[in-house]
């Protein structure tokens, strides 16, 4: 994860630490391999105070998971313009994904998280339940442009699963599942470009 400002509460700080620990574990050994013991011994504080701050593994991930999508998406403006040109906004949606998609922490711990899901459903859905809906922000946007008029569906969440669709296909399986490299800036263009063109010619 990026680095941020250095908390000032010692409590802070701790929790700062083990989060940074659990990264980097998580990273390089897996869900399964990953222990609580290991993240404490890493970030230098006991197992009590790992445990005072996650009650378990799983919590703990998807408070990695949660974090990082959220740093990606500081500062950034996904409310729809009326205003403004449709394949424009769009457009910048799209572009915005693919900066997430193309960070390296972000792809390793999907993976990670992939494979823990792989061998326990149960796992997953909770995950997901802790984490929230993800890409609301993205359905939000397409329904703004439906009630405007400027886009036609029934079905925002579906229009929407289907754009993640085209973008992560090119920018998300191959790299999480082959490990590909991430995208070059040409070719996140031409991805961004091409999903945006094929979604308003089916809902524009």
């Amino acid at each position: 994860m990026r680095s941020q400002p250095a908390p000032a509460r010692l409590t802070d700080r701790k929790r700062a630490a083990i989060l940074e620990a659990a990264v980097d574990e998580f990273r390089q050994c897996g869900f399964e391999a990953t222990s609580m013991d290991r993240i404490a011994a890493s970030a230098g504080v006991s197992k009590r105070t790992v445990y005072n701050h996650f009650p378990s593994k799983d919590v703990l991930f998807a408070e990695i998971l949660q974090q990082l999508l959220a740093r990606s998406m500081e500062g950034l403006d996904l409310a729809y313009r009326p205003d403004r040109p449709l394949r424009a906004q769009l457009l910048e949606l799209v572009l915005q994904k693919l900066a997430l998609l193309h960070d390296r922490n972000f792809v390793d711990l999907a993976r990670v998280a992939i494979a823990a899901a792989i061998h326990s459903p149960e796992r997953a859905r909770d995950m997901v339940a802790r984490m929230g809906d993800r890409e609301e922000g993205l359905t939000t946007w397409i329904r703004a442009a439906v009630d405007d008029g400027r886009l036609k569906t029934h079905d925002p969440v579906f229009a929407s699963m289907q754009l993640e669709g085209l973008v992560k296909g090119f920018a998300f399986w191959p790299q999480v599942t082959m490990g590909q490299p991430p995208l070059a800036v040409d070719r996140q263009a031409q991805v961004a470009d091409a999903a945006v063109d094929m979604f308003l010619a089916r809902y524009g």
